[in-house]
């Protein structure tokens, strides 16, 4: 779907990418991810053909995005951190403008926006002014502008940025639909338990380089050999730990008032024995799971590995 070769970009005085190459696969939704000044906006606008790279190529399936760039927005939609709107225009005007921005014809412009519209959810919106409605409602409106046109390829930055609880879980609703018919994601942003919710995999850039870029089901969310056991808070149990190690066989690698976590030969006879041992010992149990790792917790571990590499020296001409 969309190849990254070796791409290279600079600013005066610093390298903001450095050789980047990935490959995003048809109808995912990968989640870029990493510190202030990794090279994330810089990525997307590359690929977005709003920017020339220093050398490297980005291809949308067999299209070199940087050299025919018209023919490439005509595949994708971008909406960045800082978007605008026409706040004079009905949410109807709006996407019939962007309708024949991106080349629509007349005749179709009326029944592309209002496609958009529904898709998004706004339809009951489509009379008001766009500069009446919410953030949440102009960030749907924003996406709807992007998605006319019906592009295989999508890249959002910080869509989520001052949206409430109820706007962000409405969005991961909607990329998860637009995943489903087809469309290719990327999306940048810093809150990594929204990410959690919709995207498949997981791109993470430290200055300018390619940390890890890989499955979210590979990543080691579910941590086969470490197991979690939750009691009833309402019950509290005096000296958790020393209950558990009275059971013979059990390592607690963790302790708190509620909850520990322990190991386990992954084998479900062995896991069946335990979780039998513990309801003999009278432990008022709530669960009694594989622990599983956030999103957080595995983009922490990933970037301290990488902080700890030996720093990459870039050779040069003097």
């Amino acid at each position: 779907m969309l190849h990254v070769e070796n791409l290279i970009f600079d600013y005066p005085g610093h390298r903001a990418l450095n050789n980047v190459s990935l490959v995003l696969e048809r109808g995912t939704i990968t989640a870029l991810v990493g510190p202030n000044g990794a090279g994330k906006s810089t990525l997307m606008r590359l690929c977005a053909a709003l920017d020339q790279p220093f050398s490297g190529t980005v291809r949308l399936d067999d299209l070199d995005v940087h050299a025919n760039p018209r023919a490439a927005h005509r595949r994708m939609g971008f909406l960045p951190d800082f978007f605008g709107l026409y706040d004079e225009l009905t949410v109807r005007q709006g996407l019939m403008y962007r309708a024949a921005a991106q080349g629509v014809p007349r005749a179709q412009r009326r029944t592309v926006a209002e496609g958009a519209a529904e898709r998004l959810e706004i339809t009951d919106r489509l009379g008001q002014k766009a500069g009446t409605l919410s953030r949440g409602l102009r960030q749907r409106l924003a996406i709807a502008q992007a998605v006319l046109h019906e592009p295989t390829f999508l890249m959002l930055d910080e869509p989520a940025s001052g949206l409430d609880p109820s706007a962000r879980i409405g969005l991961s609703g909607v990329l998860r639909n637009l995943a489903r018919d087809g469309m290719t994601i990327l999306v940048s942003s810093h809150i990594l338990a929204e990410l959690e919710d919709y995207s498949t995999h997981i791109l993470m850039l430290r200055q300018g380089q390619v940390v890890d870029h890989a499955p979210l089901a590979v990543m080691g969310t579910v941590t086969e050999r470490r197991v979690e056991i939750r009691l009833d808070f309402a019950r509290p149990v005096a000296e958790l730990r020393k209950r558990l190690l009275a059971i013979g066989g059990i390592e607690v690698l963790s302790c708190g008032v509620d909850d520990a976590i322990v190991m386990s030969d992954p084998d479900p006879s062995t896991r069946a024995t335990m979780l039998a041992a513990v309801l003999a010992a009278g432990l008022p149990l709530a669960s009694f799971a594989p622990e599983r790792r956030s999103l957080q917790d595995i983009y922490l571990a990933r970037m301290k590995a990488a902080t700890e590499r030996p720093p990459l020296r870039l050779v040069g001409p003097q």
